[in-house]
C-alpha cells in the first residue's frame, strides 16, 4: 500500500468550522458567542463557536443593546458592514490566526 503523504494544514473532518469567517476553528481558538447576550436574557439562549479573534471583532464594534436588538443571527452580524470589511480581511488569514495586538473597543 502506498504512503500518504500527511497534508500539515489539513484539519480533520471533525473540525468545527467558524460560521461567521467559514474557516476551520483549531484546538483552542474556539470562543462560544450568545447570539442574544446574556445581559439581555440570553443566558440560556443559543450559542455558535467562533474563532476568538471573529468573537473579540464581534464585541469590539457592536454594543450588547445593538446585539441583542438587531444582531441575533450569523447572517445579520456577517451583512454589518464594519464586520463584513472584517470578514473579508480574516478570511485571507490562516485558521489559527490571532491578532498580536490587544483589541479594544472601538469608538462607535
Amino acid at each position: 500500500m502506498p504512503h500518504k503523504e500527511k497534508n500539515p494544514n489539513a484539519f480533520p473532518a471533525e473540525t468545527p468550522k467558524c460560521p461567521l469567517c467559514d474557516r476551520p476553528i483549531p484546538d483552542g481558538n474556539g470562543s462560544l458567542h450568545h447570539l442574544i447576550p446574556k445581559l439581555k436574557g440570553g443566558k440560556s439562549g443559543p450559542t455558535v463557536l467562533l474563532h476568538q479573534i471573529c468573537h473579540k471583532e464581534i464585541h469590539a464594534t457592536l454594543t450588547e443593546v445593538e446585539l441583542a436588538q438587531s444582531y441575533t443571527t450569523i447572517q445579520a452580524l456577517q451583512a454589518h458592514p464594519k464586520l463584513e470589511k472584517f470578514l473579508n480581511w480574516v478570511r485571507k488569514r490562516p485558521p489559527g490566526f490571532r491578532s498580536k495586538v490587544p483589541g479594544k473597543r472601538r469608538k462607535r
